[in-house]
């Protein structure tokens, strides 16, 4: 008599995959991407300079910081009335070490 169960589910991965793949998709865009390579080189920076670094509107520029901080990848810190951004060193530990466990060993 065939079974009536349902297959088992696929193993999804290791703990954790779910946040690597939440901020891996928070880098698929190029501004994103951006924002995180000039975060890089000058932390603090703030959300109003981005604007006319990559030709988007201002708008434009903080949903794509909103993406970038709800992934995890920065951090913000209010001065006055303005919002200042940097790199979140932590999480992006993790993906360079999630991507460096996936090259082959020579």
């Amino acid at each position: 008599m065939p079974s009536t169960s349902a297959p088992a589910a696929p193993d999804t991965g290791l703990p954790g995959d779910e946040s690597a793949v939440r901020r891996f998709r928070a880098l698929g865009h190029p501004v994103r991407l951006g924002i995180l390579r000039r975060l890089a080189r000058t932390p603090d920076t703030c959300a109003c300079d981005f604007a006319e670094v990559f030709d988007v509107s201002q708008p434009t520029i903080s949903q794509h910081l909103k993406v970038l901080r709800e992934a995890g990848l920065v951090t913000s810190v209010r001065r006055g009335n303005q919002i200042c951004y940097s790199s979140a060193p932590g999480p992006l530990g993790e993906l360079r070490a999630l991507l460096g466990g996936l090259a082959p060993e020579r």
